[in-house]
């Protein structure tokens, strides 16, 4: 139920790559690259949410910010579908992003609520796997539906799977503990994003997550472009993406398993390295001139996937301190790990310049500043 009910995010983001050129063709949009506005609003605003729905959380509870959040996302996902210019879609999308942001803080708090450490992110990864199911086929949804229906009914479906999982939602027992209601006012909320803030290793790990988040977003933003232009591949770029995907979900599944094993520092630490050594290898593939689809995906599906043994585990370590006041500190670990993400990601798909270098210098630049982080968080 927790994966799907995040599922509903990454529906509202892969399902409109492949109807980006028809959504710009459609409301007049002249230069390419602004058609990546229509994802780096909508994360923008689930970054700006998730710093309101955590306090909501402790003090209504998590069903009572659930169910408002997916009435609100249903609302928002019908007024994109009926969008008549390019400001209005983005206004609207930013609005979407800011209600959807409460699935993701509040599924994250409930597992807090019944887990911690490495069980927590074993369960995290779970979830993150399932979640991950949605990239592998939400372009081919959105593909089909916009051929059959054109692109304003992707935001129609939205609207009706937010309905389902609504009524799904009612089997969700309350989980949050009595003893850990949190009264709602300014004071208490700025103590506790103050008490993150101050928490070296949280902050570290925190801004470390966003960072490598925003090499994720870089690719998402520009991947439509890449396959079609530099590659002059539109059709497959459905393929592509699922394959990419394929390889974070993976990466979760292998996370769940090895987690509590290994321990959610090595396993992510690992990974960091590793994140740096493929991107150098992306470097390589696009000075070399020889690139092909093929290279560009499997270098992806390994950079991409590695990024399922880090994101769940940095929040994991990140919030392993939190446990009295989880709804508060998932709040602003995910408004902060959102900012820098979405602004990372549209600044580097706003580098898209018909070749895959810039992004290829972005992985391996994020890679490089997650690493200090780390570092820096650990003294060492």
């Amino acid at each position: 139920m927790m994966a799907m009910v995040m599922a509903l995010n990454a529906l509202a983001i892969d399902a409109m790559l492949p109807a980006l050129p028809a959504i710009g063709k459609g409301l007049g949009v002249t230069v390419a690259n602004d058609r990546q506005y229509v994802i780096s609003v909508y994360i923008f605003g689930t970054a700006i949410g998730a710093l309101i729905y955590g306090p909501l959380a402790d003090r209504f509870g998590r069903k009572g910010v659930f169910v408002p959040a997916l009435i609100a996302y249903a609302i928002f996902a019908i007024g994109c579908g009926l969008a008549t210019s390019f400001p209005m879609l983005l206004a609207l999308r930013f609005g979407h992003g800011l209600v959807s942001a409460a699935l993701g803080v509040v599924v994250v708090a409930v597992i807090r609520d019944l887990f911690s450490g490495d069980a927590m992110a074993k369960r995290l990864s779970l979830i993150f796997l399932v979640f991950m199911i949605v990239p592998i086929i939400a372009p081919s949804i959105g593909a089909g539906v916009a051929v059959i229906a054109g692109w304003r009914a992707i935001f129609l479906v939205l609207a009706g799977m937010s309905i389902v999982m609504l009524i799904w939602l009612r089997r969700l027992p309350e989980t949050l503990d009595p003893a850990d209601v949190r009264p709602l006012d300014f004071r208490t909320m700025v103590s506790g994003w103050a008490t993150v803030t101050r928490h070296r290793r949280a902050a570290g790990y925190m801004l470390a997550s966003g960072v490598m988040q925003g090499a994720l977003f870089g690719y998402i933003n520009s991947s439509e472009q890449i396959i079609a232009e530099v590659f002059d591949a539109q059709a497959w770029f459905p393929l592509v993406f699922a394959c990419v995907a394929v390889g974070i979900a993976i990466a979760n599944f292998s996370n769940a398993a090895i987690v509590e094993r290994f321990g959610a520092r090595r396993v992510s630490q690992t990974a960091v390295f590793a994140f740096m050594a493929t991107g150098l290898a992306q470097i390589v593939a696009a000075v070399s001139g020889g690139e092909t689809l093929v290279m560009f995906t499997l270098l992806m599906m390994v950079n991409v996937g590695l990024v399922g043994f880090i994101g769940s585990n940095f929040g994991s370590i990140a919030m392993e301190d939190f446990g009295h006041m989880a709804g508060i500190a998932s709040s602003y670990q995910s408004f902060a790990k959102a900012l820098v993400a979405a602004a990372l990601g549209a600044f580097i798909g706003q580098q898209f310049d018909g070749t895959t270098l810039p992004l290829a210098f972005a992985f391996l630049g994020c890679a490089v500043a997650g690493l200090a982080l780390v570092l820096w968080a650990e003294r060492g």
